[in-house]
């Protein structure tokens, strides 16, 4: 059952970035975590036009206010570490031009000595779309293609040629280039976000409602590579998005990942039983500085190694 853990990087307002960001990137490598990972959103829209996720009604959590820069936050946590991957779940890449993208994440990847997981996502707000997205929220799916297009391109050999509609490169030097084949993992929850998992991508980026459901995506996931020819694995790795409590959560409809330390490492272990990779832990929001997230996370590394994750 041994799988990778991961930790979440602070990037929330209630850190201080320049200085917290080194400070519990290098606890977590550490404490033994094998990768810490950032995510992406660009604002926070007051009053809100469309509710978290698109799901109306339901507000923005107050965490999103003052989100640091994904890439800057994971380039701190590369000048202090040496050993863990340094991830993304997820970057929201149609709101990044592309070429810039791929070679902000060649460069990263080339100075961490290949520690570099490229995840990528198409978002869901509109109000970031409009300050930032290349092209409009109905065409998410056609640049995130591009994207990856793009970055494939440029972290390949030389000459790099691209035609698309976004970025023209008729043919150029692009470097520098990343230290190894890097991979670039995809979130998805719709048959046709699957199949491009499947078609053009190293690993998929779930998050969950549950051990029993996300087992049933994963062996749709698994059956749809079946039948599209794929022999080579999907790395598969779990976002755990945590709230902690003080007091253990007494329903028996608990949401996964909610409640005390003990029963979040139930959930870890839970979920360590499908068949998944890796797991990333998202713990900032539960603490209330630094030193209290490095506490949680390592509390939460030990229980689950006990408990034989």
């Amino acid at each position: 059952m041994t799988i990778r853990l991961g930790l979440g990087l602070p990037q929330t307002h209630q850190y201080d970035i320049g200085r917290d960001v080194p400070e519990v990137a290098r606890a977590a490598e550490s404490i033994g975590y094998e990768s810490v990972w950032v995510f992406e959103r660009a604002l926070f829209p007051e009053p809100a036009t469309q509710g978290l996720y698109g799901i109306e009604g339901l507000p923005w959590p107050d965490s999103y206010r003052g989100v640091a820069d994904p890439l800057v936050t994971l380039t701190l946590a590369a000048a202090a570490t040496e050993r863990v991957e340094l991830g993304s779940s997820v970057l929201v890449a149609p709101l990044h031009l592309p070429f810039q993208l791929a070679k902000s994440l060649a460069t990263l990847d080339a100075a961490s000595r290949g520690r570099v997981l490229a995840g990528f996502g198409t978002g869901w707000s509109l109000d970031e779309y409009a300050a930032s997205g290349i092209r409009p929220f109905a065409e998410r799916g056609k640049v995130l293609d591009e994207v990856i297009d793009v970055c494939r391109a440029v972290w390949g050999p030389d000459p790099v040629v691209h035609r698309g509609e976004i970025s023209d490169i008729p043919s150029a030097v692009v470097g520098p280039k990343p230290a190894r084949p890097l991979p670039i993992l995809l979130a998805a929850r719709t048959r046709r976000a699957l199949r491009r998992v499947v078609d053009r991508a190293d690993g998929w980026l779930p998050t969950t409602t549950g051990a029993g459901q996300l087992a049933a995506d994963l062996r749709e996931l698994r059956d749809l590579a079946a039948e599209r020819g794929r022999t080579k694995p999907l790395r598969t790795v779990l976002r755990a998005n945590v709230t902690l409590r003080t007091k253990p959560y007494d329903d028996a409809d608990r949401p996964a990942f909610t409640g005390s330390v003990d029963q979040v490492v139930e959930d870890l272990v839970a979920h360590a039983g499908i068949g998944l990779d890796d797991i990333l832990v998202e713990l900032q929001t539960s603490a209330r500085d630094a030193a209290e997230l490095t506490d949680l996370a390592a509390e939460v590394y030990e229980k689950a190694r006990a408990a034989g994750i």
